[in-house]
C-alpha cells in the first residue's frame, strides 16, 4: 500500500484529496506548509508526494529543490493555480515530475498518481544499450562510456522508453500515454523540457547525441550523425 504525502495550505484541498486517496486505499500524510512538508519526508518517507506550489513558510519549488539536492527522488506531483508555460517549466526545472493545474478533475489526479507509482519498479526489466550508453533499470543506473550520468526519475524513464523503442520513431503522445499514463494536454511542453534537460546530461563534454527530434513526429534513440 503506497504512502502519498499531501502538502496542501488550502484546508478543503487538503481534506478533499485525503479523502479520496483513503478511499482508493492508500495511505496518506498531510502538511500544512513546506516545512512541515519536508520534516514529513525524513519522518514517513512517502512513496509518492502531491505538492502545492504556493504554501506559506517553504514553498513547493522550494520544497522539490530542497529534496532533490538532499539526493531524494521522490515521485513529486506538483499543484499549481498559474496556467502560463514559464510556471509549469519551473516546476519541471526544480526537479517535480508532473504537475496539475487547479482547478483539476480528481480522475485524472488519480490517473496520474497511478502513473508515477508505476514508474517506480523496474527491477525485471533487462540491461539496455545504445552505443556506449547504457541504462541498467534493476539498478537505475545510467552510463556514458563508463561515467554514471545522475538522472531525474523521469528523465531516466523518457531514456527507459526511447532505448526499450530504440531506432524506433515514438510520436510526443505515445510517449505522454507510456511515461505518465495518459496523453497531456496538445500544447504542453512538459515531455520537450526534460527531453532537453536529458540531451544536456547525455552530451556533456561533445559527446555524440544520441536523442534525436524527429520533426513533426516526436523522437527517436539511435546511434550515429544526424542533424536533429
Amino acid at each position: 500500500m503506497a504512502t502519498i504525502l499531501i502538502a496542501e495550505d488550502d484546508q478543503q484541498i487538503r481534506e478533499a484529496l485525503d479523502r479520496i486517496l483513503r478511499f482508493e486505499g492508500y495511505e496518506t500524510v498531510l502538511a500544512k506548509d513546506g516545512a512541515a512538508a519536508l520534516e514529513a519526508f525524513v519522518a514517513h518517507e512517502p512513496d509518492i508526494a502531491i505538492l502545492d506550489v504556493m504554501m506559506p513558510f517553504v514553498d513547493g519549488l522550494t520544497v522539490v529543490r530542497k529534496l532533490r539536492d538532499r539526493g531524494n527522488r521522490t515521485p513529486i506531483l506538483m499543484l499549481t493555480a498559474r496556467q502560463e508555460t514559464p510556471d509549469r517549466v519551473a516546476g519541471l526545472d526544480a526537479g517535480a515530475d508532473d504537475y496539475l493545474a487547479k482547478p483539476f478533475e480528481l480522475d485524472e489526479l488519480l490517473a496520474r498518481v497511478r502513473a508515477l507509482l508505476r514508474r517506480t519498479d523496474r527491477s525485471d526489466s533487462a540491461t539496455l544499450r545504445c552505443g556506449d550508453l547504457i541504462l541498467d533499470p534493476a539498478k537505475h543506473l545510467v552510463t556514458r562510456a563508463g561515467d554514471p550520468i545522475e538522472l531525474t526519475r523521469t528523465e531516466f524513464e523518457i531514456l527507459h522508453t526511447l532505448m526499450t523503442n530504440a531506432e524506433i520513431v515514438l510520436s510526443r503522445s505515445q510517449m505522454y500515454e507510456t511515461i505518465w499514463g495518459y496523453d497531456f494536454e496538445t500544447n504542453s511542453k512538459s515531455l520537450d523540457v526534460h527531453v532537453g534537460y536529458l540531451r544536456r546530461k547525455l552530451e556533456a563534454g561533445d559527446r555524440e547525441r544520441l536523442v534525436h527530434t524527429v520533426r513533426g513526429i516526436g523522437y527517436v534513440v539511435r546511434s550515429g550523425k544526424s542533424n536533429t
